[in-house]
């Protein structure tokens, strides 16, 4: 699940930088963890994408392109995107 979600983001935004972890581990026991993880995620990334957007459209856009894995398996996603230069 995270190779694709590397890959879907690289061709959705072609970011400048893009780095994808998988938290599932620390959500044992909680709300949508499975057995086997994949479920919790956080992504940083960097694109010229997001120059001009808000926090919400950039969500919006990521949440876009993943849409098939938030339906079906991945139940939580941390997303941390802004344009290069940004902070």
């Amino acid at each position: 699940m995270q190779d694709l979600i590397t890959t879907k983001l690289m061709a959705a935004f072609a970011p400048e930088s893009l780095h994808v972890e998988d938290e599932s581990h620390l959500h044992e026991g909680h709300a949508g963890h499975r057995p086997g993880g994949e479920s919790h995620y956080r992504v940083y990334i960097v694109s010229e994408a997001f120059r001009g957007k808000t926090r919400l459209e950039c969500h919006r856009m990521i949440n876009a392109a993943l849409a098939n894995e938030l339906k079906s398996r991945v139940h939580a996603l941390a997303i941390h995107a802004q344009a290069p230069g940004e902070s």
